[in-house]
């Protein structure tokens, strides 16, 4: 397959000047960034799946009746049977020991990391692991950091620590770090001597708001994204907020992109708030961070908990991300973040939505205009071509028998459907609009 030339600059334009779509764009107006408010508990309302959709267990003020400093953690459970498991989301989580303790069942644990990440935060969760409970011994292995190192052969560096120094059942592994070690960590889990005990502590956004969350695991192919993996839930999920110190601008927008999704698919009283709160999350208020994740957990929680093997509902949480997938298998993994590919696959989700009349014009104005104020990109790399896209989607993981089911939105902002059941010309009209040839 044909590869895009290597850039590491987002190109956030639509390629053509005159169309409609770049006339809504230079005149679109500046979102207003207002203290941040708090949208009430989240209600029901019907998805298109036929299935009412239970409000979210946990409520805002929680989290507003907390201080930032504060060191109790707010907890989001996943429901899942006897697989449950909390969330544990605050400040300072890194420095209580307990947490993590109570869930590693055995003598050994292996924390599984990157280079960029060993040196920040590494000692510190051995130091947790350790504290005060001297029966536990910790080794570590560090991969080289980034999309493209998400493979079998990065992998197989994870079981060539557990079988050299010999760990057994009762190992648990440690994900520290953003969604590719913890896909590959959660993975290597899942297989090792048949499935042993992990624990995911995320330091990115995109880790916290949603890939550490619902046991997806799994490395990439050259021909495809995550096409080889397991579902796998962790012990627990600790996320530390505090790790955000010490990420990029880059990254924080990029987690961003999977925020604005909730609010798309499901959640339109969030969406209204991340409309007013863009700027705050932008400048790394804790408050505003904190809420969106808290919201975002929740929100992830209850659809895997209703759906945990991705039978239906559980797939609307892939919005944008047929066209993402592609856009990153295309243009060469790790050259955009899978957050940038995610936006400027939202918007191509949202056009072709458009096109089929599904949605009204101010939601898709909406959309412009959140990701924009999120500076993240709005239209793929110029090197994406139709056939490219289409060969890539053709084994996306949404393909049945045959036919490539998309997740579009449809009504009233916060609702969609996962559907095969579409004009194919509205995907065609799309595509060429976006893309050169």
């Amino acid at each position: 397959m044909a590869y895009c030339a290597t850039s590491h600059t987002p190109h956030i334009s639509p390629k053509s000047s005159s169309s409609p779509r770049n006339a809504l764009i230079r005149s679109r107006n500046r979102l207003t960034v207002v203290p941040i408010r708090f949208p009430p508990k989240i209600s029901s309302n019907v998805l298109k799946f036929d299935r009412i959709r239970p409000p979210i267990r946990a409520s805002s003020a929680q989290l507003m009746e907390q201080n930032v400093g504060s060191r109790v953690p707010t907890i989001v459970d996943v429901d899942l049977g006897n697989r449950s498991y909390p969330i544990y989301i605050g400040s300072g989580l890194l420095d209580q020991p307990h947490l993590l303790q109570r869930h590693v069942h055995g003598k050994r644990v292996l924390v599984v990391t990157n280079t960029t990440v060993a040196p920040l935060y590494l000692d510190k969760v051995v130091s947790a692991l350790t504290d005060g409970n001297s029966s536990v011994s910790v080794e570590s292995v560090i991969l080289p950091d980034g999309e493209k190192y998400k493979n079998m052969e990065t992998l197989m560096k994870v079981f060539d620590k557990a079988i050299e120094s010999r760990f057994d059942r009762r190992a648990t592994f440690v994900a520290l770090g953003g969604g590719v070690i913890g896909d590959m960590c959660g993975f290597a889990a899942a297989a090792f001597l048949r499935g042993v005990n992990f624990i995911q502590i995320p330091t990115t956004v995109m880790a916290q708001v949603d890939s550490s969350v619902g046991g997806k695991t799994g490395i990439n192919h050259a021909l495809g994204k995550n096409l080889i993996g397991a579902f796998y839930q962790p012990q627990c999920v600790l996320v530390d907020t505090d790790t955000l110190n010490t990420l990029p601008d880059r990254e924080i927008a990029s987690g961003i992109a999977e925020v604005v999704k909730y609010g798309l698919i499901r959640d339109v009283e969030f969406f209204e708030w991340q409309e007013k709160n863009m700027n705050a999350l932008l400048a790394r208020d804790p408050n505003a961070l904190a809420y969106a994740i808290k919201r975002s957990c929740e929100n992830k929680a209850e659809v895997v908990s209703l759906d945990e093997k991705e039978s239906g509902l559980r797939a609307t949480l892939n919005l944008g991300h047929t066209f993402g997938h592609a856009i990153e298998a295309g243009f060469g993994y790790g050259q955009w973040l899978h957050g940038e590919a995610v936006a400027a696959g939202t918007v191509m989700a949202v056009d072709m939505s458009h096109r089929l009349g599904w949605i009204d014009e101010s939601i898709v104005k909406r959309v412009y205009n959140i990701l924009q104020a999120a500076n993240l990109p709005i239209a793929p790399p110029e090197c994406m071509t139709v056939e490219m896209f289409k060969s890539y989607m053709a084994v996306d993981k949404k393909v049945a028998d045959g036919l490539l089911r998309l997740i579009l939105l449809k009504g009233p902002l916060g609702n969609c459907v996962f559907t095969g059941d579409y004009d194919r010309k509205a995907l065609d009209e799309t595509l060429h609009a976006f893309c050169k040839s």
